[in-house]
């Protein structure tokens, strides 16, 4: 996973890029108070669960697949290996 800093508010997360629209990120802290974005959310009355993300952080995530900091080659691969019972 690589590091990705917020523009805005600094938080950092750690991204992984499986595909161009497949992204998954791993908060190290804790995104309810780490991120203004979603403190505001919950400020306003909104389920922590149902906060679909935050844009800052997603432009901030573009940027750095943008500038080749993030690439979208994960070793993951499609299908996965294995069979259903």
């Amino acid at each position: 996973m690589y590091e990705v800093t917020c523009a805005t508010c600094a938080t950092q997360v750690l991204v992984e890029k499986f595909s161009p629209v497949h992204t998954s990120i791993q908060w190290t802290t804790d995104a309810r108070t780490a991120c203004p974005e979603f403190a505001r959310h919950i400020a306003e009355g909104r389920d922590p669960d149902r906060i679909p993300g935050c844009e800052a952080l997603r432009a901030s995530i573009d940027d750095q697949v943008r500038r080749g900091r993030v690439p979208t080659d994960s070793l993951r691969r499609e299908p996965t290996p294995g069979q259903f019972d």
